[in-house]
C-alpha cells in the first residue's frame, strides 16, 4: 500500500472525498513528523509507537576500495508496534 492507496482507503472508510481525505492523511502525517522532530515519541495505542534513536558516529568501509570512512552522527525513527496491530497481523 502506498499513499494514494492509503488515501483511497480512508476516503471509501468514510464519507470524505479523496481531496479530503488527501488533505487528513497529510495532516496526520506532519503531526507525527512535526512531534518526532521536536524529539516527542508519538503513542497510537493499539497501533505502535514512534520515537527517535540517536546513532553515534562512527567509522565504516567504502567496499569498492576499502578505505575507511567516516560515518556522522545521526537521528533515525524507530517504529515498535503495538499488541492490537501484532494480534491483527498474526
Amino acid at each position: 500500500m502506498n499513499k494514494i492507496d492509503l488515501i483511497a482507503a480512508v476516503s471509501d472508510a468514510t464519507s470524505l472525498t479523496r481531496a479530503d481525505a488527501s488533505k487528513a492523511v497529510d495532516a496526520t502525517l506532519a503531526a507525527i513528523e512535526g512531534a518526532l522532530k521536536a524529539g516527542d515519541d508519538v503513542r497510537l495505542v493499539g497501533f505502535g509507537t514512534f520515537a527517535t534513536a540517536k546513532r553515534e558516529a562512527g567509522v565504516g568501509r567504502n567496499p569498492r576500495t576499502g578505505e575507511e570512512i567516516q560515518i556522522p552522527a545521526s537521528n533515525s525513527v524507530k517504529f515498535k508496534s503495538g499488541k492490537g496491530l501484532k494480534d491483527a497481523v498474526n
